[in-house]
Order: structure tokens, then sequence, then C-alpha cells
């Protein structure tokens, strides 16, 4: 199997992107862009992780 055809890979392969530009280089708008880029890219890795409660939430109330 292709590892690139795994869930995530393309997201993880942006994230690491932007996080590896060395960002002290870059004009403030551009540090900006790409700051809001990776807290949108880290915030839409969070909500594709798998949830080990989301079927049977061991901490709902009865």
């Amino acid at each position: 199997m292709d590892p690139r055809d795994t869930p995530g890979y393309r997201l993880h392969r942006a994230l690491s992107s932007l996080t590896s530009i060395d960002i002290d280089q870059l004009e403030p708008a551009d540090r900006e862009r790409i700051s809001t880029a990776t807290t949108l890219l880290k915030q839409v890795d969070f909500l594709t992780q798998p949830n080990p409660t989301r079927d049977g939430d061991v901490n709902r109330e009865s």
C-alpha cells in the first residue's frame, strides 16, 4: 500500500512543510499567513483523528 494513500498524508505533508519554513526571513504579513495556516491545519488534524470514545462515551451521564 502506498503511504500517500493513507488518511492524513497530505495534511501531514502540508503541516511539515509549513513548520519547516524559517519565518524569521519573512515579512510580517507572510508570517501571519504561515501562522494562520499552521493553526488551521493543526485543528483539521485534530478533528480528523479517530475518537476512541465517540462510539461509547465512558463519561456520558446515564
